[in-house]
């Protein structure tokens, strides 16, 4: 499996001696380099496993495009110490991208970006439009099927897994990576290329959810953001602004909703 590595490490006892060498795989991690129309854009550290659905995926979240037909070519390459992704896109597409690679030698020059940059960081979100019905029995259905969709993650014990879950809690789709950004850019690539529509479910992640997630969901255009781990202020903060619904710190007998605006969970028996 490409995604992990086999090693040797020997057991060091806490409680009790213990000295013996395991078997244990670890989730490979590595640089990707994301260049467009040969320009740089980006090098992200992640687990070089089905990048062409990441660069579906990171390519729509950026906002590049508005769909994946507009992708013109995916071209995955491994070099000495990592990996690129060369994306072709059309010449209108580019804007963005070059705007950006400005903005990257004006930081090293002038230092005087930093406003610009946060205005950036926090520009208003499409509202989230999508409306669906989703029921606590769904959410458990979907926190008790993650697993199986973890081949790395039990294989190694360290990585994010980002789901795609229908309105019943079944998964359709979905992806791993040593990163939680990445692993949910990897599964809305995958999304596009099936062929499913965001706004049909809701994403389940095994990650703390920082305000990077929201954004990534509610671009995606889904309406309900699960997440096992708990959200930043920011993360609360964004989900609100677009109405996105934020349901966090799942477990099996709890979770806590930090926000439903549109009423999408259906809990009956509740005050």
């Amino acid at each position: 499996m490409i995604g992990t590595m086999d090693t040797r490490p020997r057991r060091l006892g806490l409680a009790e001696a213990g000295g013996d060498r395991l078997d244990r795989a670890v989730p490979v991690e590595t640089p990707v380099a994301i260049e467009y129309n040969g320009l740089g854009y980006a090098v992200m550290m992640a687990t070089p496993e089905n990048l062409e659905d990441y660069a579906r995926g990171f390519t729509l979240s950026e906002g590049l495009v508005e769909s994946v037909t507009e992708i013109e070519a995916i071209d995955a390459h491994e070099l000495p110490g990592g990996w690129i992704l060369r994306i072709t896109l059309p010449h209108d597409n580019m804007e963005p991208v070059i705007a950006r690679a400005r903005t990257r030698v004006s930081e090293s020059s002038c230092g005087l970006c930093g406003m610009d940059n946060i205005a950036e960081v926090l520009r208003p979100l499409p509202p989230v439009s999508a409306q669906l019905t989703v029921t606590r029995e769904a959410i458990a259905a979907a926190l008790d099927g993650l697993s199986a969709h973890q081949p790395m993650g039990r294989e190694t014990g360290a990585m994010h897994a980002a789901a795609f879950c229908a309105s019943d809690g079944t998964i359709l789709a979905a992806a791993e990576d040593v990163g939680r950004h990445n692993a949910l850019d990897k599964l809305i690539g995958a999304m596009a290329r099936l062929g499913l529509n965001a706004g049909e479910g809701f994403m389940l992640l095994s990650a703390r959810c920082s305000f990077e997630l929201v954004e990534k969901t509610v671009r995606a255009g889904c309406p309900l953001l699960v997440t096992i781990s708990a959200p930043t202020s920011l993360a609360v903060e964004r989900a609100a602004q677009s109405g996105l619904a934020l349901v966090a710190l799942a477990r099996r007998d709890s979770a806590l909703i930090f926000g439903d605006p549109h009423g999408i969970l259906a809990l009956e028996g509740d005050a």
